[in-house]
């Protein structure tokens, strides 16, 4: 048996390969896009792509139900003396509160193993974090010694990024049609608006000068914020590959301190709303 198991959702944009090598358990979010179904693309991404093409009506997303979380923590219980549960930020989505009411469908015996975080992070930023509770389990601590160095870490996590196109964020009511129509026009004379997360929501925090070359003003931003440090960082994108690849490459080149923890697509939940062509970067200072 396992002293401490340790359960986060698909909302960490974690590679397969990692969430399989650290033991973690995955709790699957939904997706609802009857209408997506049939078309075609690789991924999520290509397939909002071809939608738009089509005028076709966009994905939405919801979070586990109660009973989900509570089926997963009993199976997990079997198998650990306790268990820590990463949700994706609670002022995003309702994946934090699912959890909490599965975990009092237990029994009280049960609720007494059960530690929910609410990561107030998302995508990159929740990998990071998840993996850090991966790396303290390890450790030895016990369980209340590490939930409490994890949520002293949350305001370590840094998120920046970039979209493609501002139009996913006012279809899913994030961003008024006016302001959608004005960064459009930014864009083309190369301004882009810099994403951040705070206090558990991601903004646009300004606009970035000369940001036609996402990878490049990413990196730019990076810099500025960690230059002289030594970080871990993450890279997610919503299939772009290409502009992932180039501000990686930048990163080791320049920044000599930086270390890349993992590259992968962006998840679905935060990938609806910021939709194709988006890069994020995620970091923290060791």
């Amino acid at each position: 048996m396992k002293k401490i198991g340790l359960i986060v959702g698909e909302t960490t944009a974690l590679p397969k390969e990692i969430i399989e090598k650290q033991g973690m358990v995955s709790v699957p979010y939904i997706v609802n896009w009857e209408e997506g179904k049939n078309l075609p693309g690789e991924n999520l991404f290509q397939r909002m792509r071809e939608s738009s093409k089509q005028n076709i009506k966009g994905p939405k997303t919801s979070q586990p139900s109660p009973f989900t979380f509570k089926k997963i923590f009993e199976k997990e219980l079997q198998n650990s003396e306790g268990i820590i549960c990463i949700t994706l930020s609670s002022k995003i989505s309702g994946g934090y509160n699912s959890a909490c009411q599965g975990k009092k469908m237990l029994s009280e015996s049960e609720q007494k193993r059960v530690y929910i975080i609410d990561s107030l992070n998302v995508s990159s930023t929740e990998g990071l974090f998840a993996l850090k509770a991966a790396d303290l389990i390890k450790t030895g601590k016990n369980i209340e010694e590490i939930v409490k160095e994890l949520k002293e870490f949350i305001p370590k996590l840094h998120l920046i990024g970039m979209l493609e196109d501002p139009k996913w964020l006012e279809a899913n009511g994030r961003l008024s049609h006016t302001l959608a129509v004005l960064i459009k026009q930014m864009q083309k004379i190369g301004m882009r608006p810099l994403l951040k997360l705070k206090d558990g929501v991601v903004k646009a925090a300004n606009l970035k000068m000369q940001a036609k070359d996402m990878s490049a003003a990413l990196f730019k931003e990076l810099k500025k914020n960690t230059e002289g440090k030594k970080i871990k960082v993450a890279i997610v994108h919503a299939d772009n590959l290409e502009e992932a690849e180039k501000l990686k490459k930048i990163i080791n080149n320049e920044l000599k301190e930086a270390e890349i923890i993992f590259l992968n697509l962006i998840d679905s939940i935060i990938g609806v709303h910021i939709g194709p062509g988006a890069v994020i970067c995620s970091w923290y200072s060791e």
